[in-house]
């Protein structure tokens, strides 16, 4: 019918299998995707073409929520690649990331412990810049050197420093309440 139930995310959006995207573009794309398989157009259909209409919705929500965000994206394309991050089984890392890690998650107890707003959003400010660097290094693994490999244990690390931002916005918005 209306869409590919089997198609990878970047074909149901008639997207090129990359991590580079142009998100605007992926909005429009979702847009136009979802408005031909809204169960609304169905509602006066057969139990059949609606619960079909259901399945086309989910599946383009699942996609467009993988595809909007760079960690999702970049996980996906792997997954895609045939390389799995294994992250609920696999947590090792090397011993300066997770010293660093270390660092860090003291440094936003102390923040968030003293009430100190400014060093949690300079915290937060930092880790952001180097999270925004750290992607562009995997966008150039993936799309460009098509290094698979690197670009796993790049996302792996990129999972924990996501994570540590959440953390970070957490503590924020514990000090506003």
């Amino acid at each position: 019918m209306l869409v590919d139930l089997t198609a990878d995310f970047f074909s149901l959006f008639e997207l090129p299998r990359a991590f580079r995207l142009n998100v605007s573009e992926l909005d429009s794309r979702f847009r136009d995707v979802q408005a031909q398989v809204h169960p609304d157009r169905f509602a006066n259909a057969s139990e059949s073409e609606r619960r079909l209409s259901m399945q086309w919705a989910t599946r383009v929500n699942e996609a467009y929520q993988t595809l909007k965000k760079p960690l999702g994206r970049a996980r996906y394309l792997l997954e895609l690649e045939g390389h799995d991050l294994q992250a609920e089984n696999n947590t090792a890392m090397p011993a300066d990331f997770l010293i660093e890690q270390m660092e860090w998650r003291e440094a936003v107890m102390e923040a968030r412990s003293g009430g100190d707003h400014h060093e949690l959003e300079r915290l937060h400010n930092r880790l952001y810049g180097d999270v925004a660097g750290r992607y562009d290094e995997v966008g150039h693994l993936l799309d460009d050197e098509k290094d698979f490999a690197l670009a796993t244990d790049r996302v792996r690390r990129l999972m924990f420093l996501e994570k540590l931002l959440s953390e970070i916005d957490d503590a924020l918005a514990s000090l506003e309440d």
